[in-house]
């Protein structure tokens, strides 16, 4: 797809899944990429393909770890750092009965959701010195819907907390002419499945969902990466 783009995106989760396919659709946009991923080995891999086609860039960074954190929230607060686009696209799902969740399991929701409004904050702030920019959150259709099939209360809970702070951060930042949405995927064939289904029956089990959505299929991450590319450009403002 063709948009209108100027400048330089920060893609938090861009090594893989949504994430690496939105950044794939910015750089064919001639739009410079920075990749924030947890696992050295994805993100090499994610700049062999994203540098064939276009200007790309990675931060190794465990959004847990609070060194890291600060280590990319540093990155962002340098003064020859003009970041244009952010796309909070980081994400964990492993479905767990609600009377069996434990604190470990709470705060892995809740500490990426940290993480985020951090991260998201320190780009608001190079946005602002800028004139302005665009930021889309990725969150979801569990935030607003419960699914026997996929119990998953403290993911929903931080999905829906990362859906409020959308809305916060959209009227906030209005006046200082930046753009924050969010998109709100159902089921969409991505690595983050792999926490709880063996990826050669990923397909198979994934399957189980297509009847789930009014379109009779999931969906596909370039189906979610086409609606954040179009979110961030220019012809949507």
């Amino acid at each position: 797809m063709n948009f209108t783009y100027q400048g330089k995106a920060l893609i938090i989760g861009g090594s893989s899944g949504m994430g690496l396919a939105t950044a794939e659709l910015l750089v064919k946009n001639n739009v410079e990429v920075v990749i924030v991923g947890r696992k050295a080995e994805k993100l090499e891999h994610a700049l062999i393909v994203l540098n064939k086609i276009g200007k790309a860039s990675a931060i190794q960074a465990d959004l847990y770890q609070a060194a890291d954190l600060q280590k990319l929230l540093t990155y962002i607060a340098q003064e020859d750092v003009q970041l244009n686009y952010l796309v909070n696209a980081a994400g964990y799902f492993s479905p767990k009965e609600f009377l069996a969740h434990n604190a470990d399991d709470y705060n892995t929701y809740m500490d990426l959701n940290k993480a985020t409004f951090f991260i998201a904050q320190a780009t608001a702030e190079n946005m602002k010195k800028q004139g302005g920019g665009n930021i889309v959150n990725i969150g979801s259709m569990w935030a607003q819907q419960a699914i026997k099939a996929t119990p998953s209360s403290a993911y929903s809970m931080a999905k829906a907390g990362l859906h409020a702070l959308t809305q916060h951060m959209a009227m906030e930042l209005a006046e200082h002419k930046i753009r924050v949405n969010a998109v709100s995927p159902a089921v969409v064939k991505t690595p983050i499945y792999h926490s709880f289904i063996e990826p050669t029956e990923l397909d198979e089990t994934l399957a189980g969902f297509n009847e789930f959505h009014p379109v009779g299929r999931i969906g596909t991450v370039e189906d979610i990466a086409n609606t954040v590319s179009f979110l961030l450009s220019a012809d949507t403002s």
